[in-house]
């Protein structure tokens, strides 16, 4: 593969950077992720909106490119055409396996990474079963849908709670 002048320049000046890409576009190739969904959601279908689009909406939010939703929804407004309204309903019908299967897909196709990195089947403490907990909670918030403001059964707060086994 010949790589141009601009992108060699950025792999010397920022070569972590290049590579973290490299990898995040690996492990959420859209062809794949859409192949995911396919295949896991049972009550779920793709019309307009490919899950590939909802990946790449919350992965800018995830990667703090964008504060919430709504602005990555804003920023990508012309790659997506559904309301943000349907876009919300799309996320909140994400199946539980459909997520599963999304990291696991992903950590399948980041393997080989690890495994060149010798770092595969090595034990943190030897001995001992390691859990890392992460989480977060996102307050509550007047800039939800404007009809569901004064709702009492209006949705929650986001609350997430992650643990890595290794």
């Amino acid at each position: 593969m010949v790589l141009s002048k601009t992108f060699e320049r950025f792999a010397k000046g920022s070569p972590v950077a290049v590579m973290a890409r490299a990898l995040m576009e690996r492990a959420l190739e859209p062809n794949a992720l859409n192949a995911v969904f396919l295949e896991q959601a049972e009550r779920q279908y793709e019309r307009e909106l490919l899950f590939s689009s909802v990946v790449d909406l919350m992965a800018l939010v995830v990667c703090g490119v964008h504060p919430s939703v709504r602005k990555a929804y804003q920023a990508m407004r012309e790659q997506l055409p559904v309301t943000l309204t349907a876009l919300y309903a799309k996320l909140n019908g994400i199946e539980m396996a459909t997520s599963q299967a999304l990291v696991a897909d992903s950590a399948q196709r980041l393997r080989p990474v690890l495994d060149e990195l010798g770092v595969s089947g090595v034990q943190w403490r030897p001995g001992y079963r390691i859990k890392a907990l992460d989480g977060n909670h996102l307050a509550s918030t007047e800039r939800g849908l404007k009809v569901l403001r004064g709702c009492a059964a209006g949705p929650l707060p986001g609350q997430s709670l992650v643990v890595l086994e290794p």
